[in-house]
C-alpha cells in the first residue's frame, strides 16, 4: 500500500503540473462567448439486449437503480469527475491503466452507469479494447457487430449500439473480437471521423473509452489525442511504481482528470481511494 500512496502522490503532482498549464492556455478561450446549441440529434437506433443478472453479479456491476456494494464508490467518482470535466467543457473520457488485471474495464462500466444514472447526462460505453475486448462478457450477451466492423465499414452504428433493460440512459458500443494491427484502425482518418462524430451528437452525453493498458501496446497513446481526458486505474498492492511512473511519462501530453485506486487484484473491490 505504501508504494501505491507514494505513486499517487507523484502523479497528483505529475497532473497539477498539466492540470495548471492546461488552465494557462484555455484561459482565453474561457473569455470567448458560448457558442450556439446544436439542434437536437434524432434518437440513435440500437439493438435492445435484456438485463442478465447473474452476469453483472459475477462482474460485480452496478445494477440498476445504482444498487451494489460499489453504488457509493461510483456516485461519488462520478461527481468528481463530471465536475472536472463540465468546469472546462469536457465530454470524452479515456479509461486506462498503466499494466492489465488493474480494473479498467470494471471502473469504466460502472462509471458509465453511474453517469447514466444522473438525470442530467447521458453515457456512452465503447469498447476499444481491441486486443482483449471484454464488456460485453462483463453484462452477459454477444454483439452481432462491434464498433471494430464500425471502423472497416462493415457495420453501421445501428447495427452495433447496444441498449440495456434497466438502463435507460446508457448505450454500449462492444467489441465483437480481438483486432490485429488495433492501433491503426483506431487512429485512421476514418476512425476519427466517426468517432467524433459520435462524441458531437449529443450535448448531455458523455462518451468514456475502456482502452488497452498504456504499457502492453500502443493503441492507448495512439488513440488519446481524440479524447478530452484520462482516468487512471491503480491496482493496489499490483501495480509496480516503475510501471506506473512510466505510463505518467508516455502520458505526459495527455490532461489527466484523476486516478483510482482499486482495491482488488481481480477488480471486485469496492475500496477505492482518489487522486486528483
Amino acid at each position: 500500500m505504501e508504494r501505491i500512496k507514494r505513486a499517487l502522490e507523484l502523479a497528483q503532482a505529475e497532473r497539477e503540473q498539466t492540470l495548471r498549464a492546461d488552465a494557462i492556455a484555455a484561459e482565453p478561450a474561457l473569455q470567448a462567448p458560448a457558442p450556439e446549441a446544436p439542434a437536437a440529434a434524432p434518437p440513435e437506433r440500437s439493438r435492445r439486449v435484456p438485463l442478465n443478472e447473474a452476469a453483472l453479479r459475477e462482474a460485480q456491476l452496478l445494477l440498476p437503480g445504482m444498487t451494489g456494494a460499489a453504488s457509493h464508490s461510483f456516485k461519488m467518482l462520478r461527481t468528481q469527475v463530471m465536475r472536472r470535466m463540465k468546469s472546462r467543457g469536457w465530454n470524452s473520457l479515456a479509461v486506462v491503466s498503466a499494466a492489465p488485471d488493474e480494473g479498467k474495464t470494471f471502473t469504466a462500466i460502472n462509471l458509465a452507469i453511474a453517469i447514466a444514472a444522473d438525470r442530467d447526462a447521458t453515457a456512452l460505453l465503447v469498447d476499444l479494447d481491441l486486443r482483449a475486448p471484454r464488456v460485453h462478457k462483463r453484462f452477459g450477451f454477444e454483439p452481432t457487430a462491434g464498433v471494430e466492423d464500425c471502423l472497416r465499414g462493415e457495420a453501421t452504428l445501428a447495427d452495433t449500439l447496444v441498449s440495456l433493460e434497466g438502463y435507460p440512459n446508457l448505450l454500449l458500443l462492444p467489441a465483437r473480437q480481438a483486432v490485429e494491427h488495433s492501433s491503426e484502425l483506431i487512429s485512421s482518418a476514418s476512425a476519427r471521423a466517426f468517432f467524433s462524430q459520435i462524441k458531437q451528437r449529443y450535448a448531455n452525453r458523455i462518451v468514456i473509452f475502456d482502452l488497452p493498458p498504456v504499457l502492453g501496446s500502443d493503441d492507448a497513446l495512439a488513440f488519446a489525442p481524440q479524447v478530452d481526458t484520462a482516468l487512471v486505474v491503480i491496482g493496489d498492492n499490483l501495480t509496480k511504481r516503475e510501471e506506473l511512473d512510466r505510463c505518467f511519462e508516455l502520458m505526459r501530453d495527455i490532461p489527466v482528470v484523476g486516478t483510482v485506486l482499486n482495491g482488488s487484484r481481480n477488480e471486485r473491490s469496492s475500496e477505492y481511494a482518489y487522486g486528483y
